[in-house]
């Protein structure tokens, strides 16, 4: 009887995942197509998150256009505003996507679907990877977007195609960088609700602490300390110098001195140390 009892919890239980690395990206990337058909299918998503930054875009260029001087350049332009201040929106408008992420994965626990995940014979970080990498695709989407409304209002980037990829590269790699804050934040709280709460609350400090809208020349002293090695005003200062737009006269710490080095490093950093946290948490958290 022993020998049935064996035999039939080994045909019910789910086979094991295999090893290597093409089973895990393989799992990832059906996990992510599962992801990107739910935001076909429910496409307010993706519309409230391109409305969003377009009003920033509009707010900050002609409400306080005018009367914010960038430092450098002569006079008080509007036109030089502008141009400064699109690189600041690129940037929060992809770690933003950081609350959107917490929510999904959040949702996702809160009604069981990543405990069915886990019966399955697949990667344990795939269901993170799939969710980060979809969301990645939805900010793809909303750069585009929010760049041709950029063009509308009189923003351009003057150093040629091959610099603009490379500014438009260093935003969607801190944006994916901040969805494994985003998937940790969701793995922790209870809630969707939570998680966006939870994703939105210490991104607002994050970006106005920063060279995102304002030069940080006038700041305090300690505030212009706490923006020069902000990570994100690293990734802001870089995509200025390759669009080649105002940068209000970065201080001479070494984040600032080498913006695209800076930008690179943060985001690989944080990439690292929240994936690492993610997925502990994530095996914790369905044991």
């Amino acid at each position: 009887m022993n020998t049935t009892v064996t035999s039939a919890a080994r045909k019910t239980a789910p086979p094991p995942a295999r090893g290597g690395l093409v089973q895990p990206m393989r799992d990832s990337l059906v996990i992510a197509r599962r992801n990107l058909i739910r935001m076909v299918r429910i496409p307010e998503v993706v519309i409230f998150a391109v409305i969003q930054p377009i009003m920033f875009v509009v707010l900050f260029a002609y409400v306080f256009g005018g009367a914010i001087p960038v430092p450098g350049e002569p006079g008080n332009n509007a036109a030089d505003y502008r141009e400064y201040l699109m690189a600041g929106i690129f940037a929060q408008t992809v770690t933003f996507a950081t609350a959107g992420a917490g929510a999904g994965i959040a949702e996702d626990m809160h009604k069981g679907l990543v405990d069915r995940f886990r019966s399955l014979p697949m990667s344990r970080g795939a269901v993170l990877t799939g969710r980060t990498l979809a969301d990645l695709v939805q900010t793809t989407l909303t750069v585009v977007v929010l760049t041709i409304v950029a063009l509308i209002i009189g923003w351009r980037a003057h150093d040629g195609i091959l610099k603009a990829i490379a500014a438009i590269g260093l935003l969607l790699l801190l944006g994916y960088a901040f969805s494994w804050i985003g998937a940790l934040i969701g793995l922790s709280v209870r809630t969707p609700e939570a998680a966006t709460s939870g994703g939105l609350i210490w991104l607002f400090p994050l970006t106005f602490v920063s060279n995102a809208f304002v030069p940080t020349a006038n700041m305090p002293t300690f505030l212009q300390h706490v923006a020069d090695w902000n990570p994100f005003s690293s990734t802001v200062l870089a995509c200025r110098q390759l669009f080649g737009n105002p940068d209000g006269l970065p201080s001479d710490a070494w984040p600032m001195e080498h913006p695209v080095l800076a930008s690179v490093l943060w985001s690989i950093v944080i990439i690292v140390l929240f994936r690492t946290l993610a997925v502990r948490k994530y095996r914790s958290a369905t044991a």
